[in-house]
């Protein structure tokens, strides 16, 4: 699909795509891909109902769909009012579960395009810029804590254990804060946003291929998808692809580098045993 608002500082077209995978039997991914928002969640609670986690906090962010633009504190308030919504389920209708969140929303700083990342979990956001992929996000995961301390490679982490302990999430009794980023938005960008089910089957050399050879977003979500269930779909997979078509800028303006928000520290809050393939820390330990 395609929106080219005036008003709006960064024109796109999208495309999004989800299955079950191979062995699982619900989905708990839910998504939104309606501009200024572009977001997954990955639910995670199994007979806690991960999927109405993850359906409460994209319902929450659906009621900003169709603003030209998001401001950070807009964004904030709404991941307070989903944190609330998922923390307040009723017992028998998602009590107890939790999801992660990811994406990006399009924003307006001084007239000029950006792209506002935001995350919490271990659903990604990636971004295919002037020939170059690289992944926005950071993984909040006991995996990439071990990674960062120098302590894994990232082969190893592939095939490790505890690969899918998260240490921070909406919900699932963590409190934790998310991580945003703002990026300036250039014609031509390719934004990636999937749940953890894609690169646990897919690599980011196949990644970024697809993401090259797909000229429409719709193919491109479409196919990613299909690899990772081929590969094995061992998980739901969740896909949105985003391309900049314009971008509004000011003449004469420099643009600033990359500005992650201070990072929060890792949640360690005990969380519920779940059976879904996201795992809290806490189990992980026992």
């Amino acid at each position: 699909m395609t929106a080219a608002s005036a008003a709006a500082p960064v024109s796109v077209a999208w495309g999004a795509a989800t299955d079950v995978g191979r062995r699982r039997s619900l989905n708990e991914d839910s998504y939104l891909a309606a501009p200024p928002l572009f977001l997954v969640a990955d639910g995670m609670g199994g007979h806690q109902a991960g999927e109405v986690a993850s359906a409460t906090v994209i319902e929450e962010f659906a009621r900003l769909a169709g603003r030209a633009s998001l401001s950070i504190a807009e964004v904030q308030t709404a991941l307070r009012a989903a944190r609330h919504a998922v923390e307040t389920l009723p017992d028998g209708g998602g009590a107890g579960a939790g999801t992660t969140l990811a994406g990006v929303a399009i924003a307006d700083v001084d007239g000029e395009g950006y792209w506002l990342a935001v995350n919490l979990g271990d659903s990604r956001t990636y971004r295919l810029s002037e020939g170059v992929l690289e992944q926005i996000s950071v993984d909040h995961s006991v995996v990439q804590e071990l990674i960062d301390a120098g302590q894994l490679d990232a082969a190893s982490a592939a095939r490790d254990s505890r690969r899918n302990v998260i240490t921070r999430a909406i919900g699932a009794g963590s409190d934790s804060e998310a991580d945003f980023w703002m990026l300036p938005a250039e014609t031509g960008d390719r934004v990636l946003v999937c749940s953890d089910g894609l690169p646990t089957e897919v690599d980011d050399a196949l990644i970024d291929t697809i993401l090259r050879e797909e000229h429409h977003p719709q193919a491109a979500a479409e196919r990613l998808v299909r690899e990772a269930v081929a590969a094995g779909g061992r998980d739901n997979v969740t896909v949105v692809v985003v391309d900049a078509l314009s971008v509004q800028t000011r003449a004469g303006r420099d643009r600033f580098d990359t500005m992650p928000s201070a990072a929060a520290a890792p949640d360690t809050a005990a969380f519920d045993e779940i059976d879904g393939d996201t795992l809290p820390r806490a189990r992980a330990r026992a």
